[in-house]
């Protein structure tokens, strides 16, 4: 897989001036949060560190589609979901009520014509969606959750404790990228990445996984911002010096700009 860079027009007093970041992101979803970083006078470079693919058998699906009015409640728990498993929004009845684990998949589930969904605002994650007043007491509610395949339990298991009947849907597959890690590395050893971004203990699995043992030297030498406590803790674990953000497009960067106004970057003939 090749990585690819983007570049923001000149600007002066931008936050991130000079700042290579890597993004991984599954490719859609890093091309908007790299066009922000670019907004900030970053440099992106992407680097997908997990595939997303539909999933094989797609029954389940179709018949959440068709049976979508019986439902309450809906909860998108990633972009991902939006972009493999909402249903078109002529078709969305309005009296079904719609979660999104943070302001991202709302974005996205307002792309495709699904407004006023629910955000928790304590943190943005199933745990947050659990502290949501609307969902305390799920007696005789339906819900349906539209998910990654194999993805976590968590959140179905709590919800059926209150009383709901809960349907998981997967409507996505996730797969580990086979190749780009020589390219990721050169920008590293070139100065054109100096930051890592990581929004999926997942992706960075997959990350470590695809490096050599000297790849993985270099990317160790990075800052790398995370957007979950259980992501921080991951990278610590293997060895990376993580900064943990909040969440959401909007937590990260403002994490990053922090991060570099109080630890400015050197241009090369400085350092």
């Amino acid at each position: 897989m090749d990585i690819h860079s983007l570049s923001a027009p000149p600007r002066e007093s931008a936050p991130l001036d000079g700042i290579g970041v890597i993004v991984t992101r599954p490719q859609r979803q890093a091309a908007v949060f790299a066009a922000k970083i670019a907004a900030l006078g970053g440099s992106p470079v992407i680097w997908p560190a997990i595939v997303i693919l539909p999933p094989v058998d797609t029954a389940l699906l179709a018949q959440a589609h068709a049976q979508i009015a019986s439902y309450d409640i809906a909860v998108f728990v990633s972009a991902n979901a939006v972009e493999y498993g909402a249903p078109p929004a002529n078709a969305w009845p309005s009296r079904v009520l719609a979660f999104a684990p943070g302001s991202g998949t709302a974005e996205a589930l307002t792309g495709v014509g699904i407004t006023g969904a629910r955000v928790p605002t304590v943190s943005h994650d199933s745990e947050g969606l659990l502290q949501m007043p609307e969902l305390a007491d799920l007696s005789g509610k339906r819900v349906v959750v539209f998910r990654g395949e194999g993805g976590r339990e968590f959140l179905g298991n709590a919800l059926r404790a209150r009383g709901a009947v809960v349907d998981h849907i997967p409507c996505y597959r996730r797969v580990a990228p086979q190749s780009g890690t020589q390219g990721l590395v050169e920008a590293i050893r070139e100065d054109r990445a100096h930051a890592l971004t990581l929004t999926s203990a997942e992706g960075l699995d997959n990350l470590l996984a695809a490096l050599s043992p000297e790849g993985y030297c270099c990317v160790a030498e990075l800052p790398v911002f995370a957007g979950h406590p259980r992501i921080a803790e991951r990278a610590r674990e293997r060895g990376l010096s993580a900064i943990e953000t909040a969440g959401g497009d909007a937590g990260m960067l403002a994490g990053m700009v922090d991060w570099y106004r109080a630890h400015p970057r050197k241009a090369p003939d400085d350092a």
